[in-house]
């Protein structure tokens, strides 16, 4: 019997098949064995998709695919679609699990089942949103419309593509994510979705002591971000505190 019973690893894949070996080995060595393992491949280059293909028959996991880049939002979707167990691990391919992992997962399944009211579970963040203890080294994420409230608009980063265990049910109450817009995009929809349905999760206090994000010079990461984004000048990070502040506020309530 597997080691976790009823849930299924997911993991988006493009471009990075050393990496998806990486973080298979990486679970192979802790012994994180899922009833089913689903990678949901973008279509790749040929070069990636055949390793991948042989990466198959020795982990045994289904690899679902697409002749074209189709984006973030369909490689979860294709990939949800092919798990029937109850509960969905979703990791991206650039991530390694740490020993402390095991149990914390463990963890996370045990209170998803005791209560059925929470949606999911998250191990991972590059900062904490608005929580309040729960137990055992765990956090219960919480929202406030209040504009001046702490932690400013990070207050609405409930929802995070990085890895969590969820209901594999959770498209029927927050959605499909939504696809043919860029990553990130498709990443602050589905936040705002989660928020707008009363989303109930949990979030690990040591967010970065469970997994290591990875991303070495031969597979870099495929997400690019802008100048806007990235830039420490004072004034272009002042403008974008405010625009976010005003914008996820807007999109909470009239999108």
């Amino acid at each position: 019997m597997p080691r976790y019973q009823g849930i299924s690893l997911l993991i988006t894949h493009y471009n990075r098949s050393h990496s998806l070996e990486r973080l298979l080995t990486k679970m192979a060595e802790l012994d994180m064995q899922f009833e089913a393992i689903v990678v949901s491949d973008d279509g790749s280059k040929p070069e990636h998709l055949d390793y991948v293909r042989e990466l198959a028959t020795r982990y045994f996991f289904k690899l679902v695919t697409t002749p074209q880049n189709r984006g973030l939002g369909n490689n979860i979707n294709k990939g949800q679609d092919a798990i029937t167990t109850p509960y969905t691990l979703y990791i991206q391919e650039d991530f390694i699990p740490l020993p402390a992992f095991t149990e914390r997962l463990q963890q996370g399944f045990s209170f998803m089942e005791a209560d059925k009211s929470i949606d999911l579970v998250r191990f991972y963040g590059y900062f904490p949103p608005l929580v309040r203890p729960y137990k055992d080294g765990f956090s219960e994420m919480y929202f406030t419309l209040n504009p001046f409230s702490k932690g400013g608009y990070a207050k609405f980063y409930a929802y995070s593509d990085h890895p969590h265990l969820k209901r594999s049910s959770f498209p029927e109450k927050f959605g499909r994510y939504r696809e043919g817009i860029k990553a990130e995009r498709t990443e602050y929809r589905m936040m705002i979705s989660f928020l707008q349905h009363k989303g109930k999760g949990l979030f690990y206090n040591d967010f970065q002591g469970l997994l290591e994000q990875y991303n070495p010079t031969d597979e870099p990461s495929t997400i690019r971000r802008g100048y806007w984004r990235n830039t420490g000048n004072w004034a272009v990070s002042f403008t974008r505190e405010v625009y976010r502040h005003v914008r996820f506020h807007f999109d909470y309530l009239f999108s």
